[in-house]
């Protein structure tokens, strides 16, 4: 065990600082996407030239938005922000694109949920840093040419595949962010206790990363709460015990499945015997929206190897129903060997 007088190790910083990191460097996980974006940038930077168009894509909570935060204080260009819904006519994005300094970089979140129509406008902006606007209506309509300064888009997404391919094929540099692991997640759970200020073990550390759903934004969430139940429980210290007995209150097993994970594998087990069951009927059953289900559950849930996606529906595999204690009906229905 830590000894506590060793939790922070350093100079501790306020707490009112951000946990997001401003440097490549001291961005965790991600390895190799993190040595080819290091390359990217130092080229751009040596060119002096804007870098090229980027995507993001992955589960949500993974760093999407924090990179394209580090390649804009990497590049010490602005970063304008905004996101697909927003941009509900071309008028909002012509805005902002005409507003981007020389080398900007504009980033928009869920960029797949961006209007055909706004997307349109994308394309000679992003091949000729051109913009093509049509003023006036009928007969008297006339299209007016604007150059904008060179820019980067970054765009970022959780469902790629819905992201359309002329838009997508403007991306010159297209990158996935992966789950992480455990020991990651500690590193990053160390780190944002650090500059929050909370005393944390490594093992309590870990505890928290075996959690988190290979996700840095719930380790952080995790790690917040875990504190609230040390300084009221304990000593104020976040020990492996402290963290357990926290993630337990919260309803968050060993594998970090929280209670509406269960109660989806759960549903398929008592209500569909297991499945198939589409995710329509799913989602009803679970009083759970089908995107919700599709975006934030389901992937991990089938990282786990708890349920499995055929062309007839979701079903549960063998290792959910042990997962949930139901070994013997698992055998029942033949699931296990």
């Amino acid at each position: 065990m830590s000894d506590a007088s060793d939790l922070f190790g350093g100079n501790t910083p306020s707490p009112d600082d951000s946990i997001r990191p401003v440097r490549l460097e001291d961005f965790i996980g991600q390895e190799e996407l993190r040595a080819n974006l290091r390359v990217y940038l130092d080229a751009a930077r040596e060119r002096g030239q804007a870098m090229d168009h980027t995507l993001f894509h992955g589960n949500p909570g993974l760093g999407k938005t924090t990179l394209a935060q580090i390649m804009a204080a990497e590049l010490g260009v602005n970063l304008v922000c905004t996101s697909g819904p927003v941009l509900e006519r071309g008028g909002d994005l012509a805005a902002i694109l005409t507003n981007l300094g020389r080398h900007d970089i504009l980033f928009i979140d869920e960029i797949h949920r961006m209007p055909i129509a706004v997307e349109e406008i994308l394309y000679p902006a992003l091949e000729d840093f051109k913009l093509d606007l049509v003023i006036g209506q009928g007969p008297a309509a006339r299209t007016v040419k604007i150059n904008l300064e060179p820019f980067t888009l970054v765009g970022a997404t959780t469902r790629i595949g819905l992201l359309s391919s002329p838009l997508r094929d403007r991306f010159g540099i297209i990158s996935r962010l992966e789950y992480y692991t455990p020991e990651e997640l500690a590193r990053v759970v160390t780190r944002s206790a650090r500059i929050l200020n909370i005393p944390v073990t490594s093992e309590g550390a870990l505890e928290i990363g075996r959690r988190a759903r290979g996700t840095p934004r719930i380790a952080n969430r995790l790690l917040r709460r875990a504190r609230d139940f040390a300084a009221v429980y304990g000593n104020g210290v976040v020990d492996a015990e402290q963290a357990a007995n926290a993630l337990k209150r919260m309803e968050v097993d060993e594998y970090g499945l929280d209670q509406m994970d269960r109660k989806i594998l759960s549903v398929i087990i008592e209500f569909y015997g297991g499945g198939p069951v589409g995710v329509k009927t799913l989602a009803a059953a679970c009083a759970e929206e089908p995107r919700t289900i599709e975006d934030i559950y389901e992937p991990y849930l089938i990282q786990c190897g708890f349920l499995k996606r055929t062309p007839r529906g979701r079903m549960v595999t063998a290792r959910g129903y042990r997962h949930l204690g139901l070994g013997s009906k698992a055998a029942e229905q033949g699931l296990l060997e």
